[in-house]
């Protein structure tokens, strides 16, 4: 069985990375988040996570930054490679389940 891990070096970890990623990248959006898009040069897919205190208290913004960092870990196989992907929470989602973030996320993803 394959592993499916959440590494360090899948992560975009500190703030000149984000800003780099939203300076350089394509954006792509739908009715609950913007997805983010950039070229890696480390050649890892990465994943970053950006959830305001206008999505809810601090336990709805763990749940939707839980459900977002499984969706990449049991998807990126089928992800870009080579790519930096930085997912903006646009509203209050706490009432999405995680079928529903994975459908319109991949959908998103299509689109790119």
């Amino acid at each position: 069985m394959e592993k499916k891990s959440f590494g360090k070096k899948e992560r975009v970890r500190k703030r000149t990375q984000y800003l780099n990623i939203y300076r350089r990248g394509g954006r792509v959006h739908s009715n609950n988040f913007i997805v983010i898009l950039s070229p890696n040069p480390s050649g890892e897919k990465r994943l970053g996570v950006a959830v305001t205190k206008k999505v809810g208290n601090a336990v709805k913004r763990n749940r939707i930054k839980r459900l977002l960092k499984e969706f990449f870990r049991l998807n990126k196989d089928g992800l870009p490679d080579s790519k930096d992907m930085v997912i903006i929470v646009k509203k209050d989602v706490s009432s999405l389940k995680y079928q529903d973030v994975c459908l319109e996320l991949l959908d998103l993803l299509r689109k790119k």
